[in-house]
């Protein structure tokens, strides 16, 4: 590809970008490299729980539980958060989260922000807007922090720049920083750490996600693994939390549980390194913690989901990228692919209802639909199933393809007579020896560059029967 305009990275350029990529060896080995490590982390932890089906079926039941009475446990929240200082705000959409967060760090004249990892701001693209209007919006988290000198999306939920190597990392930082280049982790890790503590001493106010928000206590629960979510969320003096309406647990004998799948699930830890619990601004005798704290709770297409029978399930989804770890899809073509910040299965069954179908109907194509997200999924999300809703809502909405329609036609005509089904076995048996052969599969066009299509057997299933039945 070299030479030529890169493909602008939006879901409707889909297969645009699956091509950019798919023939990408080092992207392949940087993906296979990092989703098996962390499989096989997981395999370990996991098994120190016999009931480990039992708790992700307990998990999936008080998500739908939550989901299912989401409007209260909204309230409960609100009132408690409100209660113990917090200020809470309810945003519509990504442009009036903008404008939220936009006019609470004008009202205390904030010139740097610093974010700790949050895929609802990446969702809403909060760092660029920040950055239109002059505010200066720094990712703190690692993996974070490269992507954004990289100018790029992240490409896993929690990964975010899990598609690169030390070799591609070191490179950007030697460009970008103007640092001697090197490829070592601890030195590049080291020159970050640097860069980023000035920016924490600096930062006006602070930026963060949340993980889950506790309904009957009003408080929000932020895990990370580098320290910088808590030094985003205790150091500057206003504490900005961005959370969709989605993100509710009951109580916290809920959330030690989700902490343990999470944990597992995402990065194959017993437990993330840093466990921030926050409730309120902090008390008069209290060392640290911000002085005010907002709390911006997200809607951005959610209720759609919400409304919609079949789908409301991915509302369970607690952000893991477990889903995305075992896709064999994703494993090949990597997350920039799908064209937004939510990729594998569950970027590819949410992002239609959250950016319109005319934006990221063709997403959840990007699919096998093998079942391996399904099993995964800490919460029991019945992924392949939303995938294929989704698949139909798209051609219900665009009226399918005529000639799509025939074959199907032709199809099921084909499967329903016994006659036409041995002739047409018959004939791909034919097509096979004279365009395939006997040791090569069968070139179909559009389907053959990137796929093999197997030779059709050289004998049916029927005549083997007849020769060997009788020996059985």
């Amino acid at each position: 590809m070299s030479g030529q305009k890169k493909v602008q990275v939006t879901p409707r350029n889909l297969k645009l970008l699956v091509q950019e990529r798919i023939y990408n060896p080092q992207l392949r080995k940087n993906l296979s490299r990092a989703t098996s490590t962390t499989l096989a982390k997981r395999a370990d932890v996991v098994a120190d729980f016999t009931q480990w089906e039992e708790m992700r079926s307990a998990a999936s039941e008080i998500k739908d539980g939550v989901i299912a009475n989401l409007d209260t446990y909204l309230e409960q929240f609100e009132e408690n958060a409100v209660s113990a200082g917090a200020t809470v705000h309810w945003a519509a959409d990504a442009q009036a989260a903008q404008s939220i967060v936009y006019q609470i760090l004008r009202d205390c004249d904030a010139k740097l922000v610093v974010k700790s990892k949050s895929m609802t701001t990446e969702e809403i693209r909060l760092g660029h807007f920040l950055e239109e209007q002059g505010i200066e919006a720094v990712e703190t988290d690692l993996g974070e922090y490269i992507v954004q000198l990289a100018g790029e999306l992240p490409s896993h939920i929690t990964a975010p720049a899990l598609h690169k190597s030390r070799e591609e990392i070191g490179e950007l930082f030697a460009k970008k920083l103007g640092i001697d280049r090197t490829n070592d982790p601890e030195a590049l890790t080291a020159i970050a750490r640097d860069v980023l503590r000035e920016k924490f001493l600096q930062a006006d106010a602070g930026i963060s996600g949340v993980n889950f928000a506790v309904a009957d206590s009003g408080t929000i629960c932020i895990v990370e693994n580098e320290g910088n979510g808590r030094l985003s969320t205790a150091l500057p003096k206003t504490h900005i939390a961005v959370m969709g309406i989605e993100k509710l647990l009951p109580d916290m004998q809920s959330l030690t549980l989700f902490l343990q799948l999470l944990a597992r699930s995402s990065t194959g830890q017993r437990i993330t390194s840093y466990t921030s619990l926050i409730r309120g601004p902090k008390a008069k005798d209290d060392l640290d913690g911000p002085e005010d704290l907002h709390i911006i709770i997200l809607d951005n297409g959610r209720t759609d989901i919400l409304e919609d029978d079949d789908l409301r399930e991915s509302l369970n989804c607690i952000r893991c990228g477990a889903c995305l770890n075992t896709c064999p899809v994703y494993q090949t073509i990597g997350g920039h692919s799908y064209g937004t910040q939510y990729s594998g299965p569950i970027g590819a069954v949410i992002s239609p209802s959250l950016l319109g179908v005319e934006e990221a109907g063709k997403m959840p194509y990007a699919s096998s639909l093998c079942g391996a997200c399904a099993e995964i999924c800490p919460v029991q999300i019945d992924l392949h199933h939303l995938l294929l809703h989704q698949r139909r809502k798209y051609i219900e909405r665009q009226g399918g393809n005529p000639a799509e329609r025939l074959l199907f036609r032709l199809w099921m005509m084909t499967m329903k007579h016994a006659a036409l089904y041995s002739v047409s076995g018959l004939l791909g048996r034919l097509a096979g020896t004279i365009f395939g052969g006997s040791n090569r599969t069968l070139p179909v066009p559009g389907w053959s560059k990137s796929r093999e299509f197997p030779a059709p057997a050289p004998k049916s299933f029927k005549q083997l029967w007849k020769e060997h039945g009788s020996e059985r």
